[in-house]
């Protein structure tokens, strides 16, 4: 049972790296593009998808006609789409590579036609509305067919085809068509329910959601449990962003996310600077970079400390986040790009008071990790 689990985890991670530089490239273009529309237009660059409010030219059916190089609303414009453009492949490459994962190269095609079933991405009508959880589903189902099919017993003369044409198209075939006929209704209604609850959370509800997500976030700082909560905040974050609600509560999620994955690096990083004598000389030096790190919305900074005392660390720093998480929460911040760190605190809707909620969870990670690991301590 323990080699399975470890095998499904593998799949899913293998999944998750390839779709991290997808989501890093195009959330920071995404933010760039809100950056560049707000010192073009002020409250409007939250818009800075919208051709008209960006001043990019059209025509009468709203085509782009042309770009003014000399505006910083057009480029707005272009450097935002640039970012949708990455960002909106990052579901397809989830599901393609768990595939890929289980299958090698043969399960690459049908993986991908999962994932772009599961987001209807390029508005294709087939499109399953089942979000991240369809993706995974289907890629799952692709590498299995796929090597299922790789199986077969073939004539010599067919074999050549076999991982380049007939695994991909048979594999495609089925994999689609279990995604629209099967998946369909139970995941996408599934999603369809998570996003209304979302939508009708009020400050309470939210705050329990933090709590989840903050403790989430620092279980594993980039593990399975972490890319969790991280995939269901960007994959919402894609729905908010194809609306015109500012505070959509998706991106309440996404800020929730964000600060309570930049804490457990931060936290041990001041924990090393309250009581070096607490931890070893290579700690302090991971110390140092951990500051960084968490700036940087990179939690698996804090991975060095717990590794070297995980009963101590992990619990501390998921208290830390959780504490995090529910502030956020409450204070009611909002997020339009889902990755950066210090670097989109621009775009925080009432950054001081998110900033004082990642100071504060800091602080608290940093003191549950001194007291943790002093009472070890004679």
């Amino acid at each position: 049972m323990a080699g399975t689990g470890n095998k499904i985890r593998q799949w899913l991670m293998t999944g998750v790296s390839y779709m991290i530089p997808f989501v890093a490239a195009g959330g920071i273009l995404i933010a760039l593009g809100f950056l560049l529309g707000s010192a073009a237009h002020g409250t409007d660059g939250i818009r800075a998808y919208d051709a008209a409010k960006m001043n990019v030219a059209v025509d009468a059916a709203g085509n782009v006609t042309g770009f003014n190089y000399a505006d910083l609303g057009n480029w707005a414009f272009i450097i935002f789409w640039l970012g949708k453009a990455a960002f909106a492949l990052f579901v397809p490459v989830l599901a393609g590579y768990i595939a890929y994962a289980i299958a090698d190269r043969p399960g690459l095609a049908p993986g991908f036609v999962a994932g772009v079933l599961a987001t209807g991405l390029g508005s294709n009508p087939l499109g399953t509305g089942t979000g991240f959880l369809g993706a995974i589903l289907g890629g799952l189902l692709a590498g299995f067919v796929a090597l299922y099919i790789s199986r077969w017993k073939v004539a010599s003369w067919i074999r050549p085809l076999m991982p380049v044409v007939i695994i991909p198209l048979l594999s495609s075939i089925v994999t689609g068509i279990v995604m629209v006929v099967v998946l369909q209704k139970p995941i996408g209604a599934l999603m369809t329910g998570l996003n209304t609850a979302l939508t009708n959370m009020g400050t309470a509800q939210l705050v329990g959601l933090g709590i989840v997500l903050g403790l989430m976030m620092a279980f594993d700082m980039g593990g399975p449990v972490n890319k969790v909560a991280y995939v269901f905040a960007t994959t919402g974050l894609t729905t908010a962003l194809a609306g015109t609600d500012a505070s959509a509560p998706q991106y309440k999620v996404m800020a929730i996310v964000m600060a309570a994955g930049m804490t457990p690096p931060l936290g041990l990083a001041l924990a090393t600077v309250l009581r070096k004598s607490l931890f070893t000389e290579s700690e302090i030096e991971n110390g140092k970079a951990a500051w960084l790190l968490g700036a940087s919305f990179i939690s698996e900074g804090a991975i060095p400390f717990a590794a070297a005392d995980p009963i101590r660390v992990i619990p501390s720093i998921m208290i830390g986040s959780g504490v995090t998480g529910a502030l956020v929460a409450l204070f009611g911040n909002t997020l339009p790009a889902p990755h950066g760190g210090i670097f989109v605190f621009p775009l925080v809707g009432s950054p001081l008071t998110y900033t004082l909620a990642i100071l504060v969870g800091t602080a608290v990670t940093a003191l549950l990790v001194v007291v943790a690991k002093g009472l070890g301590k004679k």
